[in-house]
């Protein structure tokens, strides 16, 4: 590789400089003069330059030179080139370019270093993958305090190739004075465990929850050197939390150095204390529960019928309080008002929890909420969670209500109540929004009475991070409650206090953090226009096989952009505009005598080989994309809206204009 005269005299600088920064010339004097001495004084043979390397390179000289330069590209001149397409592929054939982070030298940082894993038995036969193959690709996600990371990629194997570092601030929520540095004591107070998941992701972009971990950080307080190494198993998720999948080789490692470690016994009953506080805690709220229960059942036999959940398993098949699920959650500048936080919710995947073999019966897994984040997708359960956290934190009272829809399946959705009594429901998994009105079973059969537009049929109780109630009215109908949440001869409520000492996220609980929303990744436009292109190949050749040409109208294509963004509009607040414009230009681009003809529908991926399929499955999109007549011209329109954790709205539109020919 030849560089400019300019390049290599800077380049000769640098190096110039890092030398004698190092003092390098100093050390090689006193190797030469040691090596003289010892070697030459018996025989006076020529010192050649080998001699002298060998000598550098055992004592570490030149290793420590080749560690201490850095060679840092410029950030604008990278600006400025345009960046390459990213690969639809997985290829990683240049080593990896370690970002430099800056480092407060008043605050505590650990270093956690994933370095590799084995043992994930279930893909112990698959191949290597080959240079461009597309593979399934394990992630790993963190959460510690505040603070939210995702390791690279790495391809599926008995023995992923892991080799990542976070640093993770230990200050990150100031304790007492933040200017002085935490120190052992105070760092083994800080009971919040390092939260990783696993996610798999397949061929097809979908994305599996593998295993969900609490790492114990603090043993390094008592480590010498202040590093320890920790091999994680870790387990599955749901009915497979018994099973291990795979093993992580982990190193922690405290920044800066500790001046004065722990002893192993301080760590280990500190640990053993926290363990028996927590079971203790939760001891006595399940005696509260079980009491509460045998006085809801008291109070009419067929309460024991209703849907009156006061405990969850999560993902590790560990039994939560409901209430536990829940914490206001502020969104920053991500979200800004509480429809759009509805929508956001609407947009992330609905998956119900994977059962092995047969029997309808409904699997439940209420995941933590980092885990439904990194996952992207989740059941009911998970949707109202988060909306009810949101909403909370945009100062709404708010409930998860737990019951019944059309034949009787168990469904949970969200309630607020206004502080004029007013009750609305908000359906988690489609953003919708329903006004309660309830029926008074006493009134005269002339008298009028509201018809419900909500799909909700029963309701066994309501509860948030604060409180939680047992639905005790003659009639479990949705249609016929009385939301009056302070006469307990309708509503039986909990204990406030034995909920906070279960729920309240405190120093011993077992119940994991909130993470924050992060900021979507996802370029909107270039999204669009990726799968824009690969809409419009698909259309041609599905064309080209029934014998019909494909002309493409790039004008009308752009018409179909308001009517888009009214779609996605209507669906976030609830009103609709820019109707009669959109109308206006299409009466304006399609002739006399010309049909038009346009269908738009909605997804929450952006695979558009399987949006194309779903597509053709109705009859209204096929007549478009199948259109025969005279000067066909067809027109598809794709918008992309992003959302927080990488959810996105996908709106396509597809359109035709002909010759009606009779």
């Amino acid at each position: 590789m030849s560089l400019p005269p300019e390049k290599a005299s800077e380049l000769k600088q640098i190096i110039h400089q890092q030398l004698v920064k190092m003092d390098v010339h100093g050390r090689i004097r006193e190797v030469l003069a040691e090596t003289i001495r010892e070697e030459l004084a018996p025989e006076h043979q020529q010192l050649s330059t080998e001699d002298l390397m060998k000598a550098l390179r055992q004592r570490g000289i030149i290793d420590d030179v080749m560690k201490e330069l850095k060679f840092v590209t410029d950030e604008n001149e990278k600006e400025r080139t345009s960046a390459p397409k990213p690969s639809t592929h997985f290829v990683s054939r240049e080593p990896p370019v370690l970002k430099k982070a800056n480092i407060d030298p008043t605050r505590r940082y650990l270093y956690l270093q994933v370095l590799g894993g084995k043992a994930f038995l279930e893909h112990l036969q698959e191949p290597e993958p080959l240079p461009g193959q597309i593979c399934s690709t394990f992630t790993l996600c963190l959460h510690f305090r505040n603070q939210r990371f995702r390791s690279k990629p790495v391809p599926c194997a008995c023995e992923p190739d892991f080799h990542d570092g976070f640093l993770l601030e230990v200050h990150k929520d100031s304790l007492g004075d933040g200017s002085k540095m935490a120190d052992a004591t105070t760092m083994l107070s800080i009971c919040d465990p390092v939260h990783m998941v696993l996610i798999k992701t397949d061929t097809f972009g979908e994305t599996t929850l593998v295993a969900s971990y609490f790492l114990e950080w603090r043993s390094v307080l008592a480590a010498e050197n202040g590093k320890t190494n920790v091999a994680v198993e870790l387990l599955g998720v749901g009915t497979e939390s018994k099973v291990s999948v795979g093993v992580l080789n982990i190193r922690l490692e405290m920044y800066p150095q500790l001046s004065k470690t722990l002893s192993p016994e301080v760590t280990n009953t500190q640990f053993a204390l926290e363990r028996q506080k927590t079971a203790e805690k939760e001891r006595l709220f399940l005696v509260y529960a079980k009491q509460w229960w045998r006085e809801y059942l008291q109070i009419r036999p067929t309460h024991n019928t209703r849907l009156v959940k006061i405990f969850a398993q999560d993902e590790n098949g560990v039994n939560r309080p409901v209430c536990s699920y829940i914490r206001p959650l502020r969104a920053g500048r991500l979200l800004d008002t509480p429809r759009q936080a509805a929508r956001f919710v609407s947009v992330l995947g609905y998956e119900r929890a994977p059962v092995i073999g047969g029997g309808g019966g409904k699997q439940e897994q209420w995941c933590s909420l980092l885990a439904f984040l990194c996952r992207n997708k989740g059941d009911c359960e998970n949707h109202a969670n988060l909306l009810c956290s949101l909403l909370l934190g945009f100062g709404l009272e708010a409930f998860v209500c737990a019951g019944t829809k059309a034949k009787g399946a168990p469904h949970t959705w969200v309630m607020t109540y206004g502080t004029d009594g007013t009750v609305t429901f908000w359906e988690s998994l489609t953003g919708n929004r329903y006004i309660h009105r309830p029926i008074n079973p006493d009134d005269p059969p002339l008298v009028e009475q509201p018809k419900p537009l909500y799909p909700y049929r029963t309701i066994g109780c309501i509860f948030n991070h604060q409180k939680f109630f047992g639905n005790c009215q003659p009639s479990d109908a949705v249609e016929v409650c009385v939301f009056d949440l302070h006469d307990e001869s309708k509503w039986k409520p909990m204990s406030a206090e034995a909920i906070k000492s279960v729920c309240s996220p405190g120093t011993t609980s077992s119940v994991p953090p909130f993470p924050p929303l992060c900021a979507s990744t996802l370029d909107a436009a270039v999204a669009s226009n990726e799968i824009e292109v690969q809409l419009r190949v698909l259309v041609s050749e599905h064309r080209k096989d029934l014998g019909l040409s494909t002309v493409w109208d790039d004008h009308l294509s752009y018409l179909l952009s308001p009517a888009l963004a009214a779609y996605e509009l209507e669906r976030t607040t609830g009103i609709s505009a820019g109707n009669v414009e959109f109308q206006d230009a299409i009466r304006r681009a399609v002739p006399d005598g010309h049909t038009f003809k346009g269908f738009p529908i909605h997804f929450v991926y952006r695979n558009a080989r399987r949006a194309f399929a779903t597509c053709l499955r109705s009859p209204f999109c096929e007549e478009i994309i199948c259109c025969r007549g005279d000067q066909v011209r067809l027109a598809v329109r794709v918008r992309v809206f992003t959302y927080p954790e990488s959810a996105c709205a996908v709106w396509i539109m597809f359109a035709c204009k002909y010759r009606s020919v009779l």
